[in-house]
């Protein structure tokens, strides 16, 4: 490397060390962030507010509706509510559903046939009745087990649940929050690098400068890989020791395309920073390009095999896309390079066409 590049490595090194408000966002706001969005974003639900209507008034029912309170899932509201209130309690949100439990309990029971229990389910959530019904049916299945014994189904499902076994969405999300701060921060700060220089007018002192496109879009780069790496360590670490997120698989290779992550995102910050001249548009540019795409298309909250086709193709062109089956991938299941090689390809060539957007766009500048 030549003094010239090492020189502006130094400077932005410098610049970075100087600025508090740049070392907030790097090292304060990630661990807010991961905080914050790892206990607001869940998919699972505890006590969930249920009324309970017991016409039967018999052991069993009785033991049905302590099954209900033994669990963390419901929290029993209201008893033997009248009828003609039951819409009203789920219209003012009292309860998200009622279970009528019928006066012909017992005998249905003796006569080993199925025996219906009404539920009313506030459906205005859909993922939520979902999940409700589900809730409600294992504890039921659960109670039938125990007291109907003879009644055989014509098969059994005994799932073996693998990777998670205790089906903790913190598993799920946590390793999703780290690629969506990563990628964010990564952008946002370099997103403003070039921005910078033009808003405190030293960009005319770049252009009169022996300094190549090149050398002037790595020298910018490298600092802010630096000082990410040691942020998503940091992330990783809070993340695997605070969310007891495993670590299933290879540390190293991990580290190594979390560097490769990065690179993409810092490219794509400072392609955002060639082309806007403040620091507040660069910084908005780099907001709205990141953190709605890869919430909402990328396979952190939503599958993308049930999106649209369209989006499906839109999805590939986002990074935290194949990031996520990265890190999902060697946290939870063990893969190895073999087996996600696809997803390292595309980020390769992301970072790549990025990098050579950038130059090629701040050369256009120079002229």
């Amino acid at each position: 490397m030549t003094r010239t590049f090492m020189s502006i490595v130094k400077k932005e090194f410098l610049h970075i060390v100087r600025d508090y408000q740049t070392l907030i966002i790097i090292f304060i706001m990630p661990v807010i962030m991961l905080i914050l969005f790892g206990y607001a974003i869940t998919l699972e639900m505890r006590q969930i507010e249920i009324a309970v209507v017991d016409r039967s008034r018999i052991p069993q029912s009785r033991m049905l509706i302590n099954h209900l309170q033994s669990s963390d899932f419901f929290n029993i509201q209201a008893y033997d509510i009248p009828e003609q209130q039951f819409e009203s309690y789920l219209q003012q949100r009292k309860v998200r559903c009622i279970m009528v439990i019928p006066a012909d309990f017992a005998r249905s029971l003796k006569q080993e046939r199925f025996t219906p229990i009404q539920l009313l389910i506030d459906a205005s959530d859909p993922n939520a009745a979902n999940f409700i019904q589900s809730y409600l049916q294992k504890i039921i299945a659960l109670f039938n087990t125990e007291n109907n014994p003879q009644f055989k189904f014509p098969f059994e499902i005994i799932p073996r649940f693998m990777f998670n076994p205790d089906l903790k969405s913190d598993y799920f999300f946590v390793p999703g929050l780290i690629a969506v701060i990563i990628l964010l921060i990564s952008a946002l700060l370099t997103s403003i690098a070039i921005a910078r220089e033009k808003e405190r007018g030293t960009f005319e002192q770049i252009l009169v400068s022996p300094v190549r496109a090149s050398q002037i879009i790595l020298g910018k780069v490298i600092p802010y890989i630096v000082l990410g790496f040691l942020d998503s360590t940091i992330i990783l670490v809070i993340g695997h020791y605070w969310f007891q997120v495993p670590v299933e698989g290879s540390v190293l290779l991990l580290l190594l395309t979390l560097i490769l992550y990065l690179l993409t995102g810092l490219s794509f910050g400072l392609f955002v920073s060639t082309i806007t001249d403040s620091q507040r548009t660069a910084m908005l540019i780099a907001l709205l390009m990141t953190i709605l795409p890869t919430i909402l298309l990328s396979g952190f909250i939503f599958p993308v095999p049930s999106m649209p086709f369209l989006f499906q193709y839109v999805s590939k062109i986002i990074p935290a896309t194949h990031f996520l089956k990265i890190i999902r991938g060697i946290l939870l299941k063990g893969n190895s390079l073999l087996e996600l090689k696809v997803q390292i390809g595309y980020l390769i060539g992301l970072a790549a066409f990025m990098i050579v957007l950038s130059i090629k766009k701040f050369k256009t500048s120079l002229e």
